[in-house]
């Protein structure tokens, strides 16, 4: 058997984690039958494309709004670069955080955000004067990810233009100021939504702070034991909203049925993976550091 164990799937960091995953196909599939649907006639000028836009994009009140279309509108898309590009920083920004909030609450924080985005899209605009218009796009999603990444990960850098470097926390602001500032331009884009998913994603990382659940399955659990005293403190001691030491050593490597003790696994160890997670990711752990995770995990569920 091999000495070391790698995880993967549910049980670890995916690259391609389920929700992200589906999320990219139902994407997918539906742009396709946007496609499609723009060639299929069905009388008086009037496309299939058409038909779908009416029923399920996002209708401002009193035109033709149904309470579905705060979801289903997510799934819509412009065109391909509209898609290709959020389905871009869905992965890119949404990879990491579902790998460690586990898929059940990531999907939730995901259509949440959208929906709060739309509730935004279909108040404001009719109160600022701005022209009406239906609206698609998971823009608004993605923006609550964008913010949950960089209150996770606020010292994280970002390459933009693939050579310069940023920390994700001025990225994230920087993104924010240019939407805000953008609303006067008008256009076709909903800036009022994307501030409405970022504003909703705040929230809710606030508020999972304050709970101190902010790293879902991998350290959260409603059982406990003679362990849990490891990570009584891993929320305060290991806040992702401040700065981390640069020198991250090497977790000890322990056997999933060796003959270490639980409670060698100190809370310094998990305390050093977890700032190495906060500055370089989870996909740089070793597979010795991993494993410690997981193990430490299971004992918390």
């Amino acid at each position: 058997m091999s000495d070391y164990y790698r995880p993967s799937g549910f049980g670890g960091f995916s690259y391609f984690p389920p929700v992200i995953k589906n999320l990219f196909i139902i994407n997918g599939i539906v742009f396709l039958f946007q496609m499609i649907g723009q060639q299929i006639g069905i009388g008086d000028g009037i496309t299939l494309s058409d038909v779908i836009t009416r029923y399920f994009a996002l209708i401002p009140i009193g035109y033709g709004f149904y309470p579905w279309q705060l979801i289903t509108y997510q799934f819509m898309h412009g065109g391909f670069m509209h898609i290709a590009l959020n389905m871009f920083a869905l992965w890119m920004f949404g990879m990491e955080i579902e790998n460690i909030w586990g898929s059940k609450k990531f999907l939730i924080f995901y259509l949440m955000c959208g929906v709060a985005a739309g509730i935004a899209q279909l108040i404001f605009p009719p109160l600022l004067n701005e022209a009406l218009a239906p609206t698609i796009g998971a823009s608004g999603a993605i923006m609550g990810v964008l913010i949950a990444f960089g209150m996770l990960f606020p010292n994280r850098y970002i390459f933009l233009y693939f050579f310069i470097p940023l920390k994700a926390k001025y990225f994230v602001a920087i993104y924010i100021l240019i939407e805000f500032f953008s609303i006067p331009s008008g256009g076709d884009v909903a800036h009022l939504a994307h501030l409405g998913g970022a504003l909703a994603g705040f929230l809710y990382i606030l508020y999972d702070k304050k709970k101190g659940t902010m790293y879902g399955n991998y350290f959260s659990g409603t059982n406990q034991n003679k362990n849990s005293n490891i990570f009584d403190s891993l929320k305060n001691a290991s806040n992702v909203f401040k700065k981390k030491s640069s020198q991250v050593e090497d977790a000890n490597f322990y056997e999933i049925n060796g003959d270490k003790k639980d409670e060698e696994i100190s809370q310094a160890d998990i305390d050093k993976i977890l700032d190495k997670i906060s500055q370089s990711g989870y996909q740089n752990l070793t597979d010795r550091e991993k494993r410690i995770l997981f193990e430490a995990s299971k004992k918390m569920k």
